[in-house]
This record gives structure tokens, C-alpha cells and sequence, in this order.
């Protein structure tokens, strides 16, 4: 074995020497100077610098605060008129080192108000599907037809005494009497009313849906006017909401009391209080049922109860009462077709209730995979991050809602009028009830700024979500995202976002704030780093940031300082640029054996005459396959295990991401071997690297990254031979047959 790595060595010595020598005879010219432009270059000059608030670690700071809200609401629900109608009372801590003169209030309602500007922001044209409108459409566009939607702020007070602000768009400001101190509070009421929006008609995150009897679907969130973050990286987020990019909120402590009409089902973000005022003693039981059944959902309202309520109407009311703490914000669902079932789910000894509430319309589609899907997701994503926090999760039909807020999310996914449903409606419920229960972690818990940075919680999430899929239903999920996501990469570059762009004005939203993002970090997991490094990396950013306010450097930094490898190049290039993987084979040359030294090795010889003596016995490499001899190493090496085929081969990469290099060799007997060269292969030369591969069987082809994990967006110069009716086509059929 000695004498084979003295061979390689010398190789790779002639190759060397033979290079600087022939450098040395080139005519010596003049270049300009350049900065370094090296793909591996350290990130340090796009992250934000570290400071005592947000470790260079990727870690929380020792210094890190952040702000606290907590709300005491009384919301009651007019279904006659579908209005909302609040009175919240609002108490701001101020945990910060700074003196606030003022504090920003989230009014999201006013996006779709009538004089929002949210629709002037949309370039339109008649051309295309824009040839026809709704007549609504026409009416609101052209005929200058008030909707009537947005908040209507009746009160703003302090101690009972109007308080100063001023309402910008979506944004409202509160002029505090005096500046706020560190480790201060301050209360504060508002009292405000809307209408709300119709979502089949209207559109919209949250609202209602009507049926054709009349009853109606209400999922209700961005209803209340809620505290904008404060932090030492943006000051005030107090961004616009034009309606894309979603919110970055505060966490606190809440208690919402919810006047509905009295045949309401009802579900909401916290505990409820008061079971036995709102829940009749069958119901009572059966949710007991519940919290004790691990294996199959438990009906609490079965289809028939919820078919003899919709029946009917009251003008009576009934009040809910729920509490939560620790969380960033609150959303609820209520109708009087609800089905409602649950059952227990053991996180890591702990029991959480999975959820599903649901019209007749959902099933046998709800009924049968909901609230197991909301139990899968609680679990899977528990193994990757931290165990589930909070007391329950829940999801909520509505026909055409993927929309998530903290312990409830809104879903669609309907089976046909006679309860068919195909395997695509069967997935896409599926996908969107587990991306958006998974949502509690990314960005519920884990609570990144989701108005800056939309894949910091969409493709955290989505990535999670096929690992939760692929648990859940491993045929209906097959998936290769790193393969899926080429046709996007590879599209026209003037219609491409990097992926660090500010959600509200890139291109291709969904490929660039969900799937490319998830398809990268596959990739990480998958490919380079390997699941261990990753999933203690992924976890311990998880865990880092669980229930604080995380930015882009500190995941970045965390998954290289818990996994101790060098990212930055992966980093850079899938998350800060445009450019594609694309590598492939540009030359191969077969190369033999033999006992005879060409002229350059001569004249190598001959010069570093004391060099070549130490090295002891030598064989030669050459590509004449005249002076081939098969049996040079003989004499040295037990004859079968010579590498009798050596190949040299020539790797090329037009694209600009560097990636590493997986290659599969199929040999004549047609077994396969594969190896991977770290993207550390590319450090030195970014357009070609070169390696030699020698084995004792024939090799009858070269195939770059097989099982396509590297996001290739050309696999035409991914295999050797390239041409049709090669030797690999001829084995094949010789295979075959």
C-alpha cells in the first residue's frame, strides 16, 4: 500500500512541476488588481455586525430585551350586520434601554379600507385574463363604489382621557403624554368596529364565507389593533402592510371575552374558561373523552348535531372566554355548522389536543385525516425544534383559507358536492394543514419579522413540512425538492429575487419565499451536511430563539456555530443571489499504466535528479495506449488489485453557485459506486476542477450529481459518454438482455 501512495504522490508531482515549469515560460505581462471575489469569501461584508443584543454566535446577546404587550378584549360578533365590534384594553412594557415618546399600532383592516392605497400599487391593464371584471370588481374600480371595510376608531384613551395619535394608512401612532422609561408600562384603550370582508368575495386573510343557505363561516384574525414590534435592529417595525408581507407582533399575555350568537361553535387561540357556561354536559364528556384518547379523533359535535343547528337561527348570545399567555397574537372561528372533533397527543410526556372544526361541507376529508394530520405535525416538528408549548392546536376549514395564528390556523381542501375527492385535493389539504400548524413553531414561537424577511418563517416552515409530509403519507408526498425547484432557478433571470429581499417587491413569491428556500435547506440536510450536523444545528436555532425575535444573521451563524462548519459560501450564493448550479463533464481522458517515462518526466527526472532518487521504485502515467503495460505494478502489488482503468476527468461549471460534486461511476459489470467532493472543490479554480478516477473495472459511464440533490439546472453535460448510442447505450441493452 506504501508503494501505491508513493505512485500517487508522483503523479501528482509531475503534474505540479510540469505546470510551474510551463508557467515560468510564459510572457510576463501587466493586470489590473481586483478585490476578492472568491465564492468562499466570509459573509462579513453583508451581515450586520454583532452586537451585545444578538450574539456573534448567532445567539441571544447578553444584553438582549425585548418589549411586552398584554391585551384584555371584549369582542362581541354581529352576525346580522357582520360586523366586529371592540373594546381592548392594552398594556405596554417597555423592557427596552430606550425612553419611547411614541408607540405604532398595527391596523391591518385599513388595508382593504376604501381609501387604501394598497390597490394603486397594482399596475393594471386590458390584456389577457384582465379582459373581464366581476361586476363588483367594476363597481369598486371604475364606478368609485364604497365597500365600506377598515377599522372605524370610535375611542383612543388613558385613564379614561382621549389620547393623542394619528392614523397613517395601516399604521396608527400614540403620542405618549410623556416619554416611556425603561422598565416602565404604560395602559391604553382603543374602541373600534369594521365590517368584515366576505373572503370568496372580497378576499382577505381572515373573515367570512356564506353558504347558500345563508349560514356563514367566520375565521376571524387581524381583527384588533395590535402593538408593532420595537427592537435594537429595525427601531419601530412600522412597515405598511400592502397586504403580502405578514406581521411582526410582540408576545404577552391575553383575555378575550367572545360574544357570539348562541348556537355558535366556537375555537380561539388559548384556554378556554368557562366549559361549563358554553358547552352542554354531552359535549363536556366527550372533550373529556378527548383528552384521553391518543389513537382516533373524538367527536365533541358529530355531523348530525351540526346539520340539525344549522337548521336554525337566534338572535341570543353567548360569551366565550379564553386565556393565553406567552403569546404574539389571537385569532378565533365560529359558526353554527361547526363538526368539532380532538384527541390527546403525547409530545415528550406532555398532552396536547389536536383539533379540528369543520362544516358538513369537509367531509369525509376532515373527519378522516385533520386533526391526525394537526397530531403528526405536533410531533415531527417537536423532534426537529423543542417540544410543543402550548396546550392545543387547531384547525379550521373554510374553502379557500391557508392563513396561521398562535394554537389556530384557517385551511381549505373541500371534497365535491357528493363527497369525492381526488388525491390532489386529498394533498393539498393535507400540505396546507400541516404547513400551517406548523406555523405555531415558525413564526408563532420562533418570532421572526415577518414583514422584512418572509422566508425566515415560510421557508423555515416549508422545509420542516416535508419531513412532517413524508411521515404522514410517504407515497402522497414523494418529493425531490432540490429537482422541483430547477424550473424555477432556471427561469429568465430578469424575473428572479434573491431570496434576501424584502417580501412585499420580489418576483415569484412563492418559489422565492417558500420552496426555494426549503429546497436549500433539504439540500443542507441532505447532501452537505448530513442529517446529525444539521438537525443539532436546526434545533439549536430553534431552541435559541424560541418565544424572542431572531434575525437572518442569527440563523445563519447559528448553523455554523453549532455544526462547526463553513457555510458561508452555501449562504451567500442560494440566499443573496440569483445564480444556479449547473456543473458538468467537460472532457474525460483515459490514461494507462506503464514502465515508461514520456520526455517531460525525463527532463523532470534529469533536473530534480536527488528528489526523484528518494522517491524509490516509480511507475508512469500515460494517455498513448500504445506504451500501455497493464503489468507495471506487478512487481510490487498483489497483480488483482491494480487499477487497470484510470480516467481523468475534467469538471466544468457554467453556473455560478458552487456546489459539490456528486459523481456515479457504472462500471461494465454494472455495479455503480458513488462519490462526493466537498463544494471546497471549487476554492481554488471556480470554472473547472479535475480529478482522477482508477479502478480494475471498465468504466462505461460518468454521471454528475445522479439523484439530482444539487439543484442542477442543465443536466446535459451532467454524463460521459454524451452521445446516443454510446458504449454505456450499447450496455445497457447487453444488460437488458
Amino acid at each position: 500500500m506504501k508503494k501505491i501512495s508513493l505512485f500517487v504522490f508522483a503523479l501528482f508531482f509531475v503534474t505540479f512541476v510540469t505546470t510551474a515549469q510551463e508557467s515560468k515560460t510564459t510572457q510576463k505581462t501587466t493586470q489590473q488588481g481586483h478585490t476578492d471575489q472568491n465564492k468562499f469569501r466570509q459573509m462579513k461584508d453583508v451581515l450586520a455586525t454583532p452586537n451585545d443584543q444578538h450574539a456573534a454566535s448567532g445567539a441571544p446577546g447578553h444584553q438582549y430585551t425585548q418589549q411586552k404587550v398584554d391585551y384584555v378584549m371584549d369582542i362581541r360578533l354581529e352576525e346580522s350586520t357582520n360586523k366586529i365590534y371592540g373594546d381592548e384594553e392594552i398594556t405596554y412594557h417597555n423592557n427596552s434601554k430606550d425612553h419611547l415618546t411614541y408607540l405604532w399600532v398595527q391596523l391591518d383592516q385599513n388595508m382593504r379600507a376604501d381609501d387604501s392605497k394598497t390597490p394603486l400599487t397594482v399596475s393594471k391593464g386590458i390584456n389577457g385574463a384582465r379582459a373581464f371584471v366581476t361586476t363588483a370588481d367594476f363597481k369598486s374600480s371604475y364606478m368609485n363604489e364604497k365597500k365600506g371595510f377598515g377599522y372605524h376608531i370610535t375611542k383612543v384613551t388613558n385613564d379614561g382621557k382621549p389620547l393623542s395619535h394619528i392614523i397613517n394608512s395601516t399604521m396608527m401612532r400614540i403620542n405618549l403624554p410623556e416619554a416611556l422609561a425603561p422598565g416602565k408600562s404604560f395602559e391604553f384603550s382603543i374602541q373600534w368596529n369594521y365590517l368584515i370582508n366576505d373572503i370568496n368575495k372580497d378576499g382577505g386573510r381572515s373573515g367570512l364565507e356564506t353558504f347558500p343557505d345563508g349560514n356563514k363561516n367566520y375565521t376571524i384574525a387581524q381583527f384588533f389593533p395590535r402593538l408593532a414590534v420595537y427592537n435594537n435592529v429595525e427601531g419601530w417595525q412600522n412597515m405598511q402592510f400592502w397586504g403580502r408581507s405578514e406581521f411582526a407582533l410582540e408576545f404577552g399575555d391575553y383575555e378575550v371575552n367572545l360574544t357570539v350568537p348562541a348556537d355558535h361553535i366556537m375555537e380561539a387561540t388559548g384556554t378556554l374558561q368557562n366549559e361549563k357556561e358554553v358547552l352542554t354536559n354531552t359535549q363536556r364528556k366527550r372533550y373529556e373523552q378527548a383528552r384521553n384518547t391518543f389513537d382516533n379523533p373524538v367527536l365533541i359535535v358529530t355531523q348530525e348535531e351540526a346539520e340539525l343547528a344549522e337548521k336554525g337561527s337566534t338572535t341570543k348570545t353567548k360569551t366565550w372566554k379564553f386565556k393565553a399567555n406567552k403569546v404574539r397574537d389571537f385569532a378565533f372561528a365560529t359558526s353554527r355548522k361547526y363538526i368539532w372533533d380532538a384527541m390527546a397527543v403525547n409530545v415528550n410526556g406532555k398532552t396536547v389536543m389536536a383539533t379540528s372544526i369543520y362544516p358538513k361541507e369537509g367531509n369525509p376529508l376532515w373527519g378522516e385525516h385533520s386533526t391526525r394530520a394537526v397530531a403528526t405535525t405536533l410531533i415531527e416538528y417537536s423532534k426537529l425544534t423543542f417540544d410543543y408549548p402550548y396546550v392545543k392546536a387547531v384547525s379550521v376549514h373554510s374553502e379557500r383559507q391557508g392563513m396561521e395564528y398562535p394554537m389556530i390556523c384557517f385551511n381549505y381542501g373541500r371534497p365535491d358536492a357528493d363527497g369525492s375527492y381526488s388525491d390532489r385535493t386529498k394533498k393539498g389539504m393535507l400540505g396546507v394543514i400541516i404547513h400551517e400548524v406548523g406555523h405555531n413553531f415558525f413564526p408563532m414561537i420562533v418570532n421572526s419579522d415577518e414583514r422584512q424577511w418572509t422566508w425566515m418563517d415560510e421557508g423555515l416552515n416549508s422545509f420542516v413540512e416535508i419531513l412532517a409530509e413524508l411521515v404522514y403519507d410517504p407515497e402522497l408526498f414523494a418529493t425531490n425538492p432540490t429537482k422541483e425547484i430547477t424550473r424555477y432557478m432556471g427561469g429568465d433571470q430578469s424575473n428572479l429575487s434573491p431570496i434576501m429581499s424584502q417580501g412585499d417587491y420580489v418576483k415569484q413569491f412563492g418559489p422565492n419565499a417558500y420552496t426555494k428556500p426549503a429546497a436549500g435547506l433539504y439540500m443542507l440536510r441532505k447532501t452537505i451536511m448530513g442529517p446529525e450536523l444539521f438537525d443539532y444545528a436546526f434545533r439549536t436555532y430553534a431552541q435559541r430563539w424560541m418565544f424572542k425575535h431572531p434575525t437572518p444573521e442569527d440563523f445563519f451563524r447559528t448553523m455554523q456555530d453549532a455544526s462547526g462548519m463553513d457555510l458561508d459560501w452555501f449562504f451567500r450564493g442560494w440566499f443573496y443571489s440569483t445564480d444556479v448550479t449547473d456543473i458538468g463533464i467537460k472532457e474525460v481522458k483515459m490514461l494507462y499504466l506503464t514502465d515508461k517515462p514520456n520526455e517531460k518526466t525525463l527532463k523532470l527526472k534529469e533536473q530534480y535528479k536527488q528528489y526523484f532518487d528518494n522517491l524509490g521504485n516509480l511507475v508512469y502515467i500515460t494517455d498513448k495506449k500504445e506504451d500501455a503495460n497493464p503489468n507495471a505494478m506487478d512487481a510490487y502489488v498483489d497483480g488483482n488489485s491494480v487499477p487497470g482503468y484510470i480516467y481523468a476527468v475534467e469538471f466544468e461549471k457554467p453556473g455560478g453557485l458552487v456546489m459539490p460534486i456528486i459523481v456515479e461511476l457504472t462500471y461494465a459489470d454494472g455495479t455503480t459506486k458513488k462519490e462526493t467532493f466537498p463544494a471546497q472543490i471549487w476554492m481554488r479554480n471556480d470554472t473547472v476542477a479535475k480529478r482522477i478516477f482508477a479502478s480494475s473495472k471498465e468504466v462505461v459511464r460518468i454521471v454528475v450529481d445522479p439523484n439530482f440533490e444539487t439543484a442542477d439546472v442543465d443536466i446535459s453535460n451532467n454524463s460521459w459518454p454524451s452521445k446516443e448510442n454510446s458504449k454505456f447505450d450499447t450496455f445497457k441493452d447487453k444488460m437488458s438482455k
